[in-house]
């Protein structure tokens, strides 16, 4: 069993697909980000950064021993799930696929991930007045990751070749497009390729979970003091008061 700490959020979609397209036994434990449950000291014990999401896996194989494994940060998820079950990912024992799915991985959480998680924050919940250069300029750079897929996909139907974990990371915030304001109108591959995967069964039951606590654009002024602008000494006092 893997206790799944999630959110109905693209980056909570990645694990939440992995989860489901291998069929391993999960439980969602739900977080409300905006009411501060990734500040909890159970949760940090699991994810140091305070972010969704994270698994607990009560059977890992046994070369981890017999206690149960913690695991935060999705592509180290869905690599740890892929290692696990021995699917959707290449083996290690094949070194240049190996490279391959790195470099993906590596690409959509330095790049395609926090440029669009940007783009989100300066769309939904920046003030008016200061949400113009920033939204222009991560537009831009999602506009830039949409190229790197679409010459990517030119000669491949999938990221690797094959359906692959690299898929499922850089899905969601694909998925998500036109609520953050973007097109694929001038990306036709990106679009048949994100077609495709949406069409899967495990990915719309992931994108499905939970489905009700999804923002769906109501951004509220009075909770951006805790989804942004955290900072260590904030932390620390939210902490010392849980603990009072």
């Amino acid at each position: 069993m893997i206790d799944l700490y999630f959110a109905p959020t693209p980056n909570g979609w990645k694990a939440a697909i992995m989860l489901e397209e291998t069929g391993i036994e999960y439980r969602p434990i739900l977080m409300r980000i905006a009411e501060g449950d990734q500040f909890s000291p159970e949760f940090l014990a699991i994810s140091p950064n305070a972010k969704i999401p994270a698994i607990l896996d009560h059977a890992p194989a046994p070369e981890w021993g017999e206690d149960p494994v913690t695991v935060f940060e999705s592509a180290a998820i869905l690599l740890y799930l892929a290692d696990k079950t021995g699917l959707f990912a290449p083996s290690p024992s094949d070194p240049r696929a190996r490279k391959e799915l790195m470099e993906w991985l590596f690409w959509q959480v330095g790049n395609q991930g926090p440029m669009a998680g940007q783009l989100s924050h300066f769309r939904n919940y920046a003030p008016e007045g200061d949400r113009d250069y920033g939204f222009k300029r991560y537009l831009g750079e999602y506009d830039r990751n949409l190229g790197v897929l679409e010459s990517r996909l030119a000669e491949r139907d999938y990221l690797l070749g094959e359906y692959s974990i690299a898929d499922m990371l850089a899905f969601p915030w694909a998925f998500i497009a036109k609520p953050l304001g973007a097109s694929l109108e001038a990306f036709p591959r990106v679009a048949d390729w994100r077609a495709r995967i949406k069409q899967r069964p495990a990915v719309q039951r992931a994108i499905d979970l939970h489905k009700s606590e999804q923002n769906r654009g109501r951004h509220r002024a009075d909770n951006n003091t805790v989804l942004f602008n955290q900072s260590a000494g904030s932390l620390r006092q939210r902490l010392e008061g849980e603990r009072e």
